[in-house]
């Protein structure tokens, strides 16, 4: 799962890149608000969490524009602006959480997790599918009730199929969702996390859609 951070602290940014890339995250960090606005408009991410006392635009100004645009990304505020009428105002601009400076950054994962959980309409913590149980806050996966060991990428693309049941996504689309700025990604990347997939539960629950790109189905036939 993809998400924007933008902190202009440069501790701060680079513990909360390495400590959500641990959970999971495929972090893109950026140090102004000018620079948040452009990354928004250029790639579809999960959430945003965002400072507000940033230089160039500031992160009220950029949550406001963001939502007058018709943006619904889910934005958690992270700042040290601890005062209530800040926190109001924060929530009324359009954020849908607001974390107060110092904090810690296993709730601020669970927080990010609750928050594209209920973008997505869901209610349930662990996704479950044709026989598979993924937990993003354990990290864990579970097939017909016995324990899988997946790498952090194959996870990480096993959480975004399931999350996509019965719509095709691209290598492309994957690729975006699962690396972020500065990873390097091998051209092949996709197909060999795909078939470490297929061998570790079963080739029919992730279908190749010829020419296009992979599709987890909502119903799995089994032969």
């Amino acid at each position: 799962m993809r998400i924007l951070l933008v902190e202009d602290d440069k501790l701060l940014g680079d513990g909360i890149q390495a400590g959500l890339a641990q959970a999971g995250f495929a972090v893109d960090w950026v140090e102004d608000g000018a620079s948040g606005e452009t990354a928004l408009r250029a790639e579809p991410y999960a959430a945003v969490v965002l400072d507000l006392g940033l230089p160039k635009v500031s992160g009220l100004e950029l949550l406001r524009r963001l939502r007058a645009g018709g943006n619904a990304v889910p934005v958690l505020i992270l700042t040290a602006r601890d005062a209530v009428e800040d926190r109001i105002k924060g929530l009324d601009s359009g954020a849908d959480d607001y974390v107060v400076k110092p904090f810690d950054l296993d709730e601020l994962a669970a927080r990010l997790r609750a928050l594209t959980r209920r973008g997505r309409g869901e209610a349930a913590p662990v996704l479950s599918l044709g026989g598979i149980a993924l937990d993003p806050a354990r990290h864990s996966v579970a097939f017909q009730g016995r324990p899988v060991e997946l790498s952090a990428k194959e996870f990480a693309l096993l959480h975004e199929l399931m999350l996509n049941a019965g719509r095709v996504l691209s290598r492309e689309q994957l690729e975006q969702r699962l690396y972020p700025w500065g990873e390097e990604v091998e051209s092949n990347a996709i197909e060999v996390h795909i078939h470490h997939l297929r061998r570790k539960l079963a080739p029919e629950l992730i279908n190749t859609v010829r020419g296009v790109g992979y599709l987890m189905p909502r119903e799995v036939a089994r032969g």
